[in-house]
């Protein structure tokens, strides 16, 4: 038996790369192969709490990961554990079987299931030869992949300098070494070493990098915080669509004004927020925000570098939190965007719509599910088929602020534009057009009450 396994292990082993034909680097800690490297990849969890639905739900999600990144999966490992191995995630034993199914399978990479410390990355990467990557390096390498604006390229680089920094290590002969010895001690030619090493060189342009990037990105988000406050002037109520990556938030505010966003099925398929117009129902004005997705885990340095994206969440006088109901752990994905807004300065504080979209490929058993734990703040949509629709926006209508001011006032005939703006800004009740002028009344915010008051008269009723 055992000669025969011996036997299959030779078999599998026979369909391997040739060598010398390689380009690859074969030296692991060159710093030219730091560049992420997803080809053939092997993916390795550590399941430490929850059901082993809820470990194989992470995984899977590790996988769906992995091949937006546009790697092949091969093989994917769980392994029960009440804590992470410190030294290399899974332990020693695992990790040398861990090697063995590296080498079977021809992987080139071994992604884990969570961020790894510095040297839990070098020790695995130690016993299994090939290049490691933890899950946040490998989601900061999806967002840099679709960061398409300067903000958004900005933010992404910003945030793998972040993750970057405590990671630095000497890479081979890279490193200008200090000399050591009796030299060191002051004695003799060359007592004093070379100065900077190449890894605090490193560090140094780093910190000067992220510095100069903060910068920028703070430049950059005045055009944004510019916009937001002449929509506030204007009192036209914010609506945000947030939500777990991939769950339609894109496909949803396509079909709500038509804004002709990119839809695609992959996760973090677009990063930059899209604000559009749209109608209630009763014409009122409202700006509707696609926002980036979120993730389980989402690595704090995303949230950091794209802080002033987030702030479209806080900011909002409405949330419409889309869920994909054909999820095998809808609320999980629910529990993982809250937390995010905990990040968020006054995100929790905001109405929540929770949107339960594909409908038209949700089971019942799991939109039943949701709605009665959610009641009335829950909605099932399918953005796809546009079932639903209608009947959120009239939810959207009931939960928007409400405008402070009712007016009933005579306004002359050459101020139409005030008219228009009412139609445009508030909640017209009823216009009629008299021999003096026209008989305006309706719901108006501040700033338009303040011009209406200057050229409308009161109109009294018998």
């Amino acid at each position: 038996m055992h000669e025969e396994l011996q036997f299959d292990l030779e078999e599998r082993h026979a369909l391997r790369r040739v060598a010398g034909l390689s380009t690859e680097l074969q030296d692991v800690t060159e710093v030219e192969y730091r560049q992420l490297r997803l080809e053939r990849v092997v993916l390795v969890g550590v399941w430490t709490s929850g059901t082993a639905e809820d470990a194989d739900n992470s995984l899977l999600e590790l996988k769906l990961l992995a091949e937006t990144a546009g790697s092949q999966v091969l093989d994917g490992l769980i392994q029960r554990r009440q804590k992470p191995d410190p030294a290399t995630y899974i332990g020693s034993g695992k990790a040398l079987e861990l090697k063995d199914i590296v080498e079977a399978t021809g992987a080139d990479t071994v992604i884990c299931d969570g961020e790894l410390t510095p040297a839990q990355l070098r020790e695995l990467e130690d016993v299994v030869k090939v290049k490691v990557i933890d899950r946040t390096a490998l989601i900061l390498d999806i967002f840099a992949q679709h960061a398409k604006s300067r903000e958004g390229k900005a933010q992404v680089e910003l945030a793998q300098l972040q993750y970057l920094l405590p990671r630095l290590r000497g890479w081979g002969g890279n490193l200008s070494r200090q000399v050591g010895g009796r030299a060191a001690g002051g004695v003799g030619i060359g007592g004093r070493g070379p100065g900077e090493t190449k890894i605090e060189l490193d560090r140094r342009r780093i910190n000067e990098r992220m510095a100069k990037l903060r910068r920028q990105i703070k430049g950059m988000s005045v055009a944004r915080d510019t916009m937001r406050a002449h929509r506030a002037s204007r009192e036209v109520p914010a609506v945000a669509i947030a939500g777990y990556t991939n769950a339609g938030k894109s496909s949803l505010l396509n079909r709500v004004t038509g804004a002709g966003v990119l839809v695609e099925d992959a996760l973090f398929a677009t990063l930059d927020p899209t604000v559009r117009k749209a109608r209630t129902p009763e014409g009122r004005l409202f700006t509707i925000a696609d926002t980036v997705g979120f993730v389980r885990h989402l690595p704090h340095q995303l949230v950091e570098a794209f802080r002033s994206t987030l702030e479209e969440v806080a900011d909002a006088d409405l949330i419409l939190h889309v869920v994909d109901g054909s999820h095998p752990d809808p609320e999980g994905q629910i529990t993982a965007v809250r937390e995010v807004f905990a990040d968020i300065e006054g995100a929790l504080d905001v109405p929540e719509i929770i949107v339960i979209n594909k409908a038209d490929a949700a089971t019942g058993d799991v939109v039943d599910r949701l709605t009665r734990r959610f009641g009335r703040d829950s909605i099932v949509v399918s953005a796809r088929t546009g079932e639903g629709i209608e009947a959120l926006m009239d939810l959207i209508e009931e939960r928007l602020p409400r405008l402070d001011h009712e007016v009933e006032l005579l306004v002359p005939y050459d101020r139409g534009d005030l008219i228009s703006r009412a139609h445009k800004e508030g909640e017209v009740v009823s216009v009629e057009h008299t021999p003096e002028g026209t008989v305006l009344h309706a719901h108006v915010p501040s700033s338009l009450l303040h011009e209406l008051g200057k050229v409308g008269k009161p109109v009294e009723r018998v």
